[in-house]
């Protein structure tokens, strides 16, 4: 008598927990379609237009992110240095060269759980275009480190692995349809530990 409820009932919650669990899994796992690689960077030129796939707007809207329009803005990230190495905050890298063309950019570190830098730690968590130190030529060399570096720095958490995020602010990258031919900063792993 109980027994057919009793298995629609768990059915339901498998289906309904399975189902949730693989969005979840989903979510988490990528940003979208459409992604484009520039040395270790990686952005997602389509992920905030209209035009973005469910998975794209789902993500969008589950981290709570702002919408730029088209050419407005775009978020790199970069998970590995330039030999493909994961980031680690035990290492320190060096973030060489210039960005593509952009009236503001800001670069900071983000941890494995997309928690943002702790700016009460009186750290510099974040740089942006208008305070880092430039070569020359326009270029900038910028220290990620655990540890204070001369010159520009970029403080991360030691021991734990991070993402390096940068945003072109007001920028015609995004809306350009040669996006694969820029020349981003490269990242260099140029030591680890203590040694």
């Amino acid at each position: 008598m109980f027994r057919l409820p009793l298995l629609v009932a768990l059915a339901l919650i498998v289906a309904f927990g399975v189902g949730i669990g693989s969005t979840l899994v989903a979510l988490r796992a990528t940003t979208g379609f459409g992604a484009i690689r520039l040395g270790a960077w990686e952005a997602f030129p389509e992920a905030q237009t209209i035009a973005a796939d469910p998975y794209a707007k789902a993500h969008r809207a589950n981290g709570g992110r702002l919408l730029y329009g088209s050419a407005e803005g775009l978020t790199f990230t970069a998970a590995v240095d330039e030999g493909g190495e994961r980031l680690n905050g035990n290492c320190t890298y060096l973030v060489s060269g210039q960005t593509p063309q952009a009236r503001l950019w800001t670069l900071f570190s983000a941890v494995a759980e997309d928690r943002l830098p702790n700016a009460a730690t009186g750290l510099p968590v974040a740089l942006n275009s208008r305070m880092v130190l430039r070569e020359r030529d326009g270029s900038f060399v910028i220290s990620v480190a655990p540890t204070a570096e001369p010159g520009n720095w970029l403080a991360v958490e030691a021991a734990k692995p991070f993402r390096l995020v940068l945003t072109l602010l007001d920028t015609p990258t995004a809306g350009s349809s040669g996006l694969i031919d820029l020349s981003m900063p490269r990242i260099d792993r140029i030591g680890c530990g203590h040694a």
